[in-house]
């Protein structure tokens, strides 16, 4: 009887003790994985490119928003003035060289 108890002590100690430490860490190693995965790594574009993730669709910003709406008007007041500007320079550098 002794000698089974010994025998069942020697089995714990050599074989399932460190199997079970080995279990444990591949367990912490997998968990920690998963939550980096979860947390950093999907957003990572060059993650993404390998493993063929999808990235999120980007939306496309209409050609007419609000500030282009602006500064088209501006530009062309500004194109406008500038026309004008001209033909009346050159309408004063008429009279001058007839004057």
């Amino acid at each position: 009887m002794g000698s089974s108890s010994s025998f069942w002590e020697y089995t714990v100690l050599f074989f399932l003790r460190p199997l079970f430490a080995i279990v444990f860490v591949l367990f912490l190693v997998s968990l920690g994985w998963f939550v980096a995965w979860k947390l950093v790594l999907v957003h990572v574009p060059l993650v993404q490119e390998v493993f063929g993730l999808r990235k999120k669709p980007t939306r496309v910003k209409p050609p007419i928003g609000r500030f282009s709406k602006i500064y088209n008007t501006l530009h062309a007041q500004n194109t406008s003035s500038t026309r004008m500007l001209k033909h009346q320079y050159n309408r004063l550098l008429k009279s001058c060289k007839t004057g």
